[in-house]
């Protein structure tokens, strides 16, 4: 194991978590802001957008996100829509991070009985006020665990990224192997800079998890 190596390239390692990170925490957040409006097109029934949104669940959810990049950065550009490589990163991300995201805010909605819907607008309250005072901080405590297994689900699936020529953990890893022939070393220092990247993550979710159920909305 060459030593010298690892600490030499730790600046590079740096800089592609850095980007990683900040492409994924991108991704994620517009992921929940799309998988919110699915779900409430969902449980509000809207007529024909309501098929649009299931349609792109299934597409979603059933296709790699390798396959999706591959879309957005070679096959836009023969319809002559040119996007950056980070662009297409984030959008992809949140394409496949939406649905899931849908799908455990649905589990969650399901979660919630109905008296209390009933119960908040026979106290005067409007649909829009009871979703936001009554039902949704339940249907949201109830989806945290899925919440925070899709979290760790998308920041693993930034691995991908490399394949748009982004200069992410993956493709520094790939370029220093073809280098410089420093297979173990490389994949070791890729190993802790995503553990570094997903242990505190998990750990998090773990703590935001135990505090919910201690609150009496986990169980």
């Amino acid at each position: 194991m060459d030593f010298e190596f690892i600490l030499k390239h730790i600046p590079m390692y740096t800089e592609a978590a850095i980007l990683t990170i900040k492409l994924g925490v991108m991704g994620i957040l517009l992921s929940i802001i799309v998988g919110i409006l699915c779900v409430l097109i969902q449980y509000y029934k809207v007529p024909i957008i309501r098929r649009i949104v299931s349609v792109y669940i299934e597409l979603s959810r059933n296709t790699p996100l390798l396959v999706q990049l591959f879309f957005l950065y070679f096959g836009l550009p023969k319809m002559g829509i040119k996007i950056s490589s980070e662009a297409c990163a984030v959008i992809g991300l949140t394409f496949l991070g939406g649905s899931y995201m849908a799908e455990s805010f649905r589990s969650g909605l399901e979660s919630v009985d109905k008296i209390q819907t009933e119960s908040a607008l026979s106290l005067g309250l409007t649909k829009a006020k009871a979703m936001r005072y009554v039902i949704l901080p339940q249907a949201l405590s109830t989806s945290i665990p899925a919440i925070c297994a899709n979290v760790i689900f998308l920041i693993k699936e930034t691995s991908v990224f490399s394949a748009v020529a982004l200069a992410d953990l993956m493709f520094v890893a790939k370029d220093l192997i073809g280098l410089y022939y420093k297979t173990d070393e490389a994949l070791l220092m890729l190993v802790i800079s995503y553990l570094i990247i997903l242990l505190p993550a998990s750990i998090f979710a773990s703590y935001l998890e135990r505090r919910l159920r201690y609150a009496g909305f986990g169980n």
